[in-house]
């Protein structure tokens, strides 16, 4: 945790999250606890599922967790951490990105393996908040924004920051803050989680909480994980990331790499291991997180197998027998140049980047480095079978 406020009176239970508990134990009910995603992308990462990992334990605990879908607010964007306006989201896009999150999550799948718990009655309310929003008319609209002001606005580091340098900041994105907070005020939340990012927004929803007459909700707010760089926040736009729906070779591979400085982090944010047990090691602790993070999404079979694939694979030996993930060679027209295959099966984003990794001596054909841009292979069958390696976390088998 690395924020939780208000923290006043410890008697109070308005005042003191320890307080807010023991009441609602007193009156036999389960806290309100609200976590909103606003579907702007498919997949979901990393550093994501520390929130979720919280909201689980909290689910575990006995108490009902309230997934909110932003379906409204992701057609305007959370204006956090941007430095211009975000393009607005269709309808279907947002419906379409909900569903590939949802089964991230767990939907559908035993709660042993799941993120969150949607099995058990009572843990989990899924929400879409344009239930409350779309309908909302303008006299209501224009009531929400007199409970703010433009100065509180703002006072919102990314406005700031963006007022200051003269980048246009549209009416609609101070409408963002307003319609998130008024989510606390629809489903009545006791806790709210999110990233150190969020507190403002977080705030809002206590704010409007007061307004509205409502019992006013706690902010939890955990850690940003660092990206597989070790230095920015992970991010999918910076490519620093590791996917939830990443296959256990590729997840194994790349959070073994995980920097020295990082490595406690992500032990502490991703892991239920405890950091008092582990080797001093740098080494095996970092074999010991991604083994345990890569077991949590896959299950510890799979994770051990990823463990001594990626052992294998790394030492340039292209086994028969790891579980590579696949990459087809059907679209490659050959006869094919080295560079040209790296970007053709997805390994590379482009010719040029695959240039550069060949060149950096990054590219490995089982095992053997390839170490001419424009070395030929003349067919499929040449390559069938055969493990293409980017550096030391990406991996694929190629096949016809």
């Amino acid at each position: 945790m690395a924020d939780l406020f208000p923290a006043g009176d410890p008697t109070d239970a308005d005042q003191a999250l320890a307080a807010r508990l023991a009441l609602a134990e007193q009156e036999e009910r389960p806290l309100r606890v609200k976590l909103g995603i606003d579907p702007t992308g498919s997949n979901i990462h990393l550093g994501h599922s520390i929130l979720f990992r919280k909201l689980r334990a909290f689910q575990d605990a006995g108490h009902t967790a309230v997934l909110i879908i932003g379906d409204f607010t992701a057609r305007i964007g959370d204006p956090t951490g941007k430095s211009a306006t975000r393009v607005q989201l269709s309808k279907e896009q947002v419906a379409a990105n909900a569903s590939t999150y949802l089964r991230q999550l767990g939907q559908d799948q035993p709660k042993d393996t799941a993120l969150l718990d949607f099995e058990t009655p009572g843990r989990l309310e899924v929400r879409y908040n344009s239930e409350w929003l779309e309908g909302m008319d303008l006299p209501a609209v224009i009531g929400l924004l007199g409970t703010g002001t433009v100065g509180q606005m703002l006072a919102k580091d990314d406005f700031s920051k963006r007022y200051g340098s003269g980048t246009p900041i549209a009416l609609h994105e101070f409408l963002y803050p307003l319609l998130q907070g008024y989510d606390s005020v629809a489903v009545n939340a006791d806790v709210e989680l999110g990233g150190t990012d969020q507190k403002f927004n977080v705030a809002m929803g206590r704010d409007l909480q007061r307004h509205f007459d409502k019992g006013t909700q706690f902010g939890l707010l955990l850690p940003i994980l660092v990206g597989l760089d070790g230095v920015q926040k992970m991010s999918k736009s910076l490519g620093n990331v590791v996917g939830l729906d990443e296959d256990p070779l590729s997840m194994y591979s790349k959070l073994e790499k995980v920097g020295d400085a990082a490595i406690n982090d992500y032990l502490m944010l991703l892991t239920d291991l405890d950091l008092a047990t582990l080797p001093e090691n740098p080494r095996e602790k970092q074999k010991a997180m991604a083994l345990a993070v890569t077991a949590s999404r896959h299950g510890l079979e799979a994770a051990q197998k990823a463990q001594v694939d990626a052992a294998t694979l790394v030492g340039g030996a292209g086994d028969a027998d790891a579980e590579v993930p696949e990459a087809t060679l059907a679209t490659v027209n050959f006869p094919a140049k080295a560079f040209y295959l790296l970007s053709a099966v997805g390994i590379c984003a482009s010719s040029s980047e695959a240039r550069r990794q060949i060149k950096g001596g990054a590219a490995r054909l089982d095992g053997e480095k390839i170490t001419d841009p424009n070395q030929e292979f003349a067919s499929a069958a040449e390559l069938e079978g055969k493990v293409l390696q980017l550096g030391k976390k990406t991996f694929r088998r190629l096949t016809a």
